[in-house]
């Protein structure tokens, strides 16, 4: 198990520090001097669209191995004496980044040993595992001929390739980095900072208690119920999305505040959108273009923008060419995917005839969002598991009660950010709802979670001296430009007299977090190693019957049978353990796979080929006829994954 743990926590430093690195200095170019706890965000993004601009390079995955270091390295040399803040950043997020890493650790503390995250739970890892295996060696793949988006994947390649991690842990160490990221990313709500302009400031050292709120806050925010849920079945793409949906409302909200005199105050914004571009494809930039829509016309509609010396047209030109230039970036980051994301126009989760439920029951309850769902399968309905369904309907209650609170309060503090990611998120879901299937409405759902878990969460930013009450968006100063953003001033008033009281938001810390935990206890992991060897030999099975003979350990520890069910779909499959063998093979059996090392497992079989970890045996007495194994359709195998 330590190799294991050192190659997935290698991978989780080497995104860490690369996505810190790259980030900062991404927005120091931008203008920024001070650290921003975006920077994170802003920096896996990158690191995706470098890794896919350069995996398929000569020497499968060589180039980003070494640019994405270099990168960083240079990122670190250029802020070395120029970053403001960067000691008070570490002293402040440390505990945020460890926390999130210990929950985010909690599926392989409890089953034991570190593998495919989601296998019996989800298993659309295989697809992933075999179009990364196919890209580190300059192949093609599915879901590369279909424009699938394909950045994680590549930096997955160049984990392997730079740092000699199996794919498995990279996709590992990449999913446990996001999270954390995830965690930093919400921390700039509540981590507080220093008025805007003003250089060198830091602000009120913030009490125990408040400063404890505030990195629970964060870590919730970050990793709220259906977010740990799609983390548990290994969905990494879900996850990440979130934490650019997230960072993309934040950024906005920055350019009203910090940023809001930086002629590419936009950019940072931009740079997330490149980012959702090779992570999410088009669908990733729907959630991006509704946001930034409804947050312009916000402002349009309250006619306030940051506060200057100068009138209101120049204010507009300002802000137009700063849009325009964001523009600009993108397009320079996004137009070589265009082709690619026409080409994934036709995937066929955006048929009408497409996986429809997928691995779900049906349709998920829009209160799963909120956070309090004491499941630890959240496909689950209320009252199918261990707890009464009164319990949910409390825990929905109170959830539905502090997010309405919320939005009242991000309105009368015209955190006009927040209000347009939270519009776009629930128009999405409705559309997905009403137009789409209940596996895509379930990831609009994933992907709105860490807004309105940051609705019902605000509050406490006023108690930790967070810019949440310090510093509202557009209302930090008035049209006079008088107002001062500092929590003694009017705004910083107005704001703690909208706050809800602590006892409640404390018994929803309680109890969301608690439920984020139970998602992750419940996290199946299944093999620790892949190899698309199971994958290449079903052409030969064809109608065959095959019957694998799993290790022991795999099967009862590892959520074995449905990741081999899986890889060998489209064919009649039976799984038995290796200590089964012995004796005349099973009637009606043509094919039996054992370990390559194995000896014959039954009499009468001949070795028809070595595959991998894999060999074939073929009892060639058997031809055709009756079955014992069941035929494993892909929906059947989606079934038994779940």
């Amino acid at each position: 198990m330590r190799p294991l743990l050192i190659a997935t926590y290698l991978a989780v430093v080497a995104v860490l520090v690369s996505a810190l690195a790259i980030g900062q200095a991404a927005l120091a170019l931008c203008g920024a001097r001070r650290w921003s706890w975006l920077a994170p965000a802003v920096g896996l993004a990158l690191v995706c669209a470098i890794c896919w601009a350069t995996v398929r390079m000569p020497g499968d995955g060589v180039v980003p191995a070494i640019l994405v270091p270099a990168l960083a390295i240079l990122a670190a040399l250029h802020l070395r004496g120029r970053l403001e803040g960067g000691g008070e950043a570490l002293r402040l997020g440390w505990p945020v980044a460890l926390g999130a890493l210990l929950a985010a650790s909690l599926p392989f503390a409890v089953e034991g040993h570190f593998g495919i995250l989601g296998t019996g739970f989800n298993p659309d890892m295989s697809q992933h595992l075999l179009a990364t295996d196919r890209l580190a060696h300059g192949a093609g793949s599915q879901l590369l001929h279909q424009g699938y988006p394909l950045g994680p994947h590549a930096a997955v390649v160049a984990l392997n390739e730079g740092l000699g991690v199996g794919i498995v842990q990279g996709f590992d160490g990449l999913t446990i980095a996001a999270v954390v990221v995830a965690a930093l990313t919400a921390f700039a709500v509540f981590a507080g900072r220093a008025p805007a302009g003003a250089s060198g400031a830091t602000h009120p050292p913030m009490g125990r208690e408040s400063r404890t709120g505030s990195i629970v806050a964060a870590l919730l925010v970050g990793l709220p119920y259906l977010v740990a849920s799609y983390f548990a079945q290994g969905a990494f793409k879900e996850l990440i999305q979130a934490v650019l949906v997230l960072a993309f409302v934040l950024a906005l909200r920055e350019s009203n505040r910090a940023w809001r005199h930086l002629p590419l105050r936009f950019a940072p914004a931009a740079l997330l959108a490149i980012g959702s571009v090779y992570v999410y494809s088009f669908p990733g930039l729907i959630w991006l273009a509704a946001i930034a829509t409804i947050w312009a016309l916000l402002g349009r509609a309250s006619g306030k923008s940051a506060p200057t010396a100068t009138g209101p047209a120049t204010r507009d030109a300002s802000a137009l060419r700063a849009a325009s230039l964001a523009v600009l970036v993108f397009l320079i980051g996004s137009l070589p995917e265009l082709g690619r994301m026409i080409d994934f126009h036709s995937f066929e989760t955006f048929a009408p005839n497409g996986p429809g439920l997928g691995n779900l029951f049906g349709q998920i309850s829009p209160f799963t969002a909120l956070g309090i769902w004491p499941s630890g399968d959240f496909r689950l309905a209320p009252g199918d598991g261990a707890v009464p369904a009164f319990i949910y309907y409390l825990g929905a209650a109170l959830a539905t009660a502090l997010f309405l609170l919320g939005i009242r309060r991000a309105w009368r503090t015209r955190e006009s950010s927040l209000l347009a990611g939270l519009a776009s998120v629930g128009l999405l879901y409705v559309a997905a709802r009403v137009g789409g299937t209940p596996y895509t409405s379930a990831k609009a759902l994933e992907i709105a979670a860490p807004l309105a878990t940051l609705a019902i969460l605000l509050p406490l930013s006023a108690a930790g001296g967070g810019v949440g009450a310090t510093a509202p968006d557009e209302a930090s100063a008035t049209a006079g430009g008088g107002g001062s953003p500092g929590p003694t001033g009017p705004a910083g008033r107005h704001a703690a007299s909208l706050g809800v009281p602590h006892p409640a938001l404390w018994l929803y810390l309680l109890a969301a977090g608690a439920c984020s935990l139970l998602a992750l206890a419940n996290a199946p992991v299944g093999p620790t190693s892949y190899s698309p060897a199971l994958t290449s030999l079903r052409p030969l099975f064809a109608d065959s019957s095959v019957l694998v003979l799993a290790p022991d350990t795999l099967l009862a520890g590892e959520h074995g049978e449905p990741y081999l069910l899986w890889e060998l779909r489209g064919g009649r499959v039976c799984v038995q353990p290796a200590s089964s063998a012995g004796g005349r093979a099973p009637v009606g059996v043509r094919f039996v796979v054992t370990e390559a090392d194995a000896k014959r497992p039954f009499r009468g079989l001949v070795l028809r080929r070595r595959a991998g970890p894999y060999a074939v045996w073929e009892h060639r007495g058997v031809v055709g006829g009756p079955s014992p194994c069941p035929l494993i359709a892909v929906r059947q195998a989606r079934a038994s994954a779940s």
